[in-house]
This record gives C-alpha cells, sequence and structure tokens, in this order.
C-alpha cells in the first residue's frame, strides 16, 4: 500500500492575507540539485544576499545534523557563511513559516541540503508555495554514495515546479552527476550508513562511479 502525506490546510485565520504581487505572481517550489562540491550553498547564500540587498526577508534553514560549522550556520566552501534556523525530522514548515509570515512578511525560504527532507516536509513546502504565496528555493543532491536517492530529493523530484541543475566536473572531465564516498586513505567506500557528515566525498560521472575499481585519490586538497 502507498503512503499518503497530510498537512494542515493552513495556519489559523489570522495570518495575512496574501498580497496583489504575491496572488499575479504564482509561488513556486525550487529544486537545484547537483553533485557534491558544485557551490550549491553558496549559490543559496547569493540568493539570500539578492533578497536582503532588495529590502526583502529570506528565511534560510540547514539540517540540525550537519553540525560542522555549528547547527545554525551554513557554510560554503569558499568561506562565506550565513545564521540559519536548524531543522529535524520532526520539524513542521508549514506552521513556523506560517507564524513567522504572521509577524512580519516573508519573501523567500531558502534551504540547504534539502536531500534530508521527509517526504511529509517537502508536501508542507509545497503548501508554503501554494496556501501562502511564498517561493521556496531548496539546494541538495539527488543520490547518496551508493546511488540511491535521499528521501527529500525523490520527492522534490517529483514535486518541484522547477528543477535547476548546479553543475561541476568529474576528475575524468565528464560531468559529475554522482557521489563517491572515500575513506581517509581515498579508497572508495561502498558499504555503511546512508547518512554520514564526517566523510569524505568526491563527485564522480556515471561511468567513473560504476567502475568495479576506483584508483585512490592521490591529488592534494
Amino acid at each position: 500500500m502507498k503512503k499518503r502525506f497530510s498537512v494542515q490546510t493552513g495556519p489559523s485565520n489570522d495570518s495575512p492575507p496574501a498580497t496583489n504581487v504575491q496572488k499575479k505572481n504564482m509561488a513556486q517550489l525550487y529544486f537545484y540539485y547537483s553533485a557534491m562540491n558544485a557551490g550549491k550553498s553558496t549559490t543559496l547564500l547569493q540568493s539570500a544576499h539578492n533578497y536582503r540587498e532588495r529590502g526583502m526577508r529570506a528565511i534560510l534553514y540547514t539540517p540540525a545534523l550537519d553540525d560542522r560549522v555549528g547547527t545554525h550556520r551554513i557554510h560554503s566552501r569558499i568561506g562565506i557563511t550565513a545564521d540559519a534556523i536548524a531543522f529535524t525530522e520532526s520539524y513542521d514548515f508549514f506552521d513556523s513559516v506560517g507564524q513567522a509570515q504572521r509577524i512580519e512578511p516573508i519573501h523567500c525560504v531558502l534551504i540547504d541540503e534539502s536531500q534530508f527532507l521527509t517526504a511529509p516536509q517537502v508536501l508542507q513546502l509545497t503548501q508554503v508555495c501554494d496556501q501562502l504565496s511564498i517561493p521556496v528555493l531548496c539546494y541538495g543532491i539527488r543520490t547518496d554514495f551508493q546511488g540511491e536517492p535521499f528521501e527529500g530529493s525523490k520527492y522534490l523530484l517529483s514535486w518541484a515546479d522547477n528543477l535547476i541543475e548546479i553543475k561541476t566536473i568529474c576528475r575524468s572531465g565528464k560531468k559529475a552527476t554522482m557521489n563517491a564516498r572515500l575513506d581517509t586513505a581515498g579508497n572508495r567506500v561502498t558499504e555503511g550508513e546512508q547518512i554520514d557528515i564526517g566523510h569524505h566525498y568526491e563527485a564522480l560521472s556515471r561511468k567513473e562511479f560504476h567502475l568495479e575499481e576506483v584508483s585512490p585519490v592521490a591529488r592534494k586538497t
């Protein structure tokens, strides 16, 4: 039997109505996806800056399980950081954004590492777009180190209005679409838990990813 997910239909009746601009321009759900190290967080932070520069309010989210630079920070590999709200599997985006909207208008919701969303949370984000008229921009990877889809990515690919690929390159020179996990010696890891923030990852083309033997990474970082 297929699972069905449901969320509340909207915040309380005292929530503010959509503005004329929001009614005219229907809010949409965007999924920006790529392999590892393609600059997803950098792109997200640039989007947040663009909203702030125009006097608009954007809310940033990051998964609580990624605590490499603190649980309430988004960090890009080029050194840019920003404060964010840390979400867990039980976090309700629709309820939280609805409450925040009643205090001060929100013009955009941006979510880093969106592959860690649950299916109900992706549905909640569609409700943020459809019922609160707030655009949602999600940034994440599609598949794990075994080539299996993450739950959040699977439903974003299914339900998002817009799918945008952020491209990066494999060591072979081809476009990288897969994510390989490496141990401390640079050898390929093919077994283990799906989520392991502490490991090093390398973006590979599909052809390189599916080779039976992957040479250790010898180049310097």
